[in-house]
């Protein structure tokens, strides 16, 4: 079977009684502000809303405050005989949009019902000029018709470098940078990267909610069940476990040390879980939840920014650094571009390459967290003017301006 055309597909049909229509009640969270017009700003984004929680979320809840947010993601599939867009509300009072595509829909044809679902989602809701805001280059070919107040892309992470890229990328990145009234940068490293692609790029590394994270500092946290019988020294890491990660230097770490206990939180992603270094002293506890991240910090001695060095990592500014930080746990980091040029140069994470090196600087850093008292007051010193809060009314400002 092939898409041969909106006309075959009733929209009251695709919406599956998920999307209201525009004179029906609108969902919790989507409620226009008292005493002005409801803008609507619609995220278009690679990234799921419930996968981990990062950026966009931290973006696009505070965005909620004061606009009407529909996180658009990318499709996923459905036994359901014909597409049909799912519209659930999201925490933070983000509405989460995913088109259901069914499999019989292949190729060229899956852009054409997005766009059909796209359209007819706007047009039912009464949505008007949005913003439009990307994470993602490959979802422009379904919105660029659309009429917006305002363009933003969002360059989270160099994703053409990352394995599994389309080809396409590259080229509808170009055509984004066109559209675009304003360009933000995911880290320092990524802004000199772009700032010639367009007029109007402006660098927001990766931030922290210091408060969320200090908890880890507080001795009376419960352990969490499955990090409760792990032995002390405690070495760990959380985020997506894929080809960023150096799995080799994981597994030189936990040779050259047996009696150091590695501890990785996180979804494996991209690469063969039968790839991942396996050790008695490797612990791999899957993933967790935002909230759950605090507790599995206060358990650790030392946290890890064990990055390979390839194209996918050449500009990452991982969000993690300083939520590892404001968690008071001592850091060590592959030398990363944005980590040595944002921390280690300032002495506040220490940086090793070699697993010999990496060995030394975890030595070095256990040391520090048995005296935090020498180390914290600089970590809080340079914490201190960091929040979501400050990235999120800065970036509101450029917004207006732009508009």
């Amino acid at each position: 079977m092939s898409w041969a055309g909106a006309d075959q597909v009733d929209i009251r049909r695709l919406r599956g009684h998920t999307i209201q229509t525009s004179d029906a009640p609108r969902a919790s969270g989507a409620v226009p502000r008292q005493g002005q017009a409801e803008q609507v700003l619609i995220c278009l984004s690679h990234l799921r809303w419930n996968f981990v929680y990062q950026r966009p979320q931290h973006l696009m809840e505070r965005f909620a405050a004061a606009h009407r947010v529909i996180f658009f993601e990318e499709p996923a599939p459905t036994d359901a005989a014909q597409p049909w867009l799912d519209v659930q509300e999201g925490h933070g009072g983000v509405e989460v949009a995913v088109p259901r595509i069914p499999g019989w829909i292949q190729g060229p044809d899956v852009e054409r019902v997005q766009r059909f679902l796209f359209d007819g989602f706007i047009r039912s809701e009464g949505i008007e000029d949005p913003i439009l805001w990307y994470y993602s280059p490959m979802m422009l070919p379904f919105t660029e018709h659309v009429k917006a107040s305002l363009v933003v892309y969002d360059c989270m992470d160099e994703l053409s470098a990352f394995r599994g890229a389309p080809p396409e990328l590259v080229e509808r990145e170009r055509r984004l940078l066109q559209r675009a009234d304003l360009v933000f940068t995911g880290g320092v490293s990524l802004y000199e990267a772009k700032r010639h692609l367009h007029a109007n790029v402006h660098a927001f590394p990766s931030s922290v909610d210091v408060r969320h994270f200090s908890a880890a500092r507080e001795q009376s946290r419960p352990e969490p069940e499955d990090q409760a019988g792990i032995p002390h020294p405690r070495l760990g890491f959380y985020g997506v476990i894929d080809e960023r990660l150096d799995i080799a230097l994981i597994g030189a770490l936990a040779d050259l040390r047996p009696d150091w206990q590695i501890v990785l939180v996180g979804p494996v992603v991209k690469i063969d879980p039968a790839d991942l270094p396996r050790r008695e002293n490797i612990h791999y506890l899957g993933p967790k939840l935002y909230e759950e991240l605090p507790g599995y910090l206060s358990g650790w001695d030392v946290a890890l920014l064990p990055f390979a060095r390839n194209e996918s990592t050449r500009f990452i500014s991982p969000t993690k650094t300083p939520e590892y930080l404001a968690a008071g746990r001592p850091v060590v980091s592959t030398p990363i571009t944005d980590v040595v040029r944002g921390y280690g140069d300032a002495g506040l994470v220490r940086i090793a390459e070699t697993p010999e090196d990496f060995v030394a600087a975890c030595s070095a850093a256990l040391e520090d967290a048995r005296r935090p008292e020498a180390w914290l007051g600089p970590v809080d010193r340079a914490l201190a003017g960091m929040s979501w809060d400050v990235t999120w009314a800065r970036m509101k400002e450029l917004m207006e301006c732009a508009a």
